[in-house]
């Protein structure tokens, strides 16, 4: 779970970004970008990484009231075992997905994820999380993140293989999890997806 101090520094990031959009003035504008500019800078000092690498991680932002990102990732099982994938950024695994893509559903995205990842097809069978990444324990983020997770069955008989992103892909029980991209996936999310695959009237977990 992020530190309290990261949680205000990030929450006066979005409202000072979202207050250069919506600034009826140049004088608030200027103010709202020096805030922006100050928010920056606390990050990078947090992080211990340059300011270019915060401001960077912003570009794509957009402008109007700035929200979280929403991070999809699907849930397919075999038995006892869970499909992962390896990630080429970082060399570890994870639930397969990513970012949510404009225009598409959160279902739709993870399907889609799904088969660029691992190269296979899946339905879903439920949402079982919603929740708030800076609640949990992933890895700390400056961004703000809403992360879905879906269980998904597979629906064709391809073997699971790697995509443009991904190094390797394996299907693993809760004793033999390989090591985690704990930014995206930890050992929490997959016991829970077995318990909600255990248990179809589970209401959906969040926050």
């Amino acid at each position: 779970m992020e530190s309290d101090f990261l949680t205000w520094v990030k929450r006066a990031q979005a409202l000072s970004a979202t207050g250069v959009h919506f600034a009826k003035t140049d004088f608030d504008r200027e103010r709202y970008e020096e805030l922006v500019t100050l928010t920056h800078r606390m990050l990078a000092h947090l992080g211990d990484v340059p300011i270019s690498s915060i401001d960077q991680l912003f570009n794509d932002v957009g402008e109007g009231y700035v929200t979280p990102k929403i991070d999809v990732r699907g849930a397919v099982l075999r038995g006892d075992e869970i499909l992962l994938v390896r990630e080429k950024l970082d060399g570890l695994w994870t639930m397969p997905g990513g970012y949510a893509d404009v225009g598409i559903s959160g279902s739709d995205n993870i399907v889609k994820e799904i088969r660029e990842e691992a190269c296979i097809d899946v339905e879903v069978v439920r949402l079982f999380a919603v929740l708030h990444k800076a609640r949990h324990d992933y890895d700390t983020d400056a961004r703000d993140f809403y992360k879905l997770f879906f269980l998904c069955a597979q629906t064709d008989a391809a073997e699971a293989q790697p995509g443009a992103e991904t190094s390797e892909v394996g299907w693993f029980t809760l004793d033999t999890l390989p090591p985690l991209s704990s930014g995206r996936t930890i050992v929490f999310n997959i016991e829970d997806a077995f318990a909600y695959a255990a248990d179809p009237e589970r209401p959906t977990r969040f926050d």
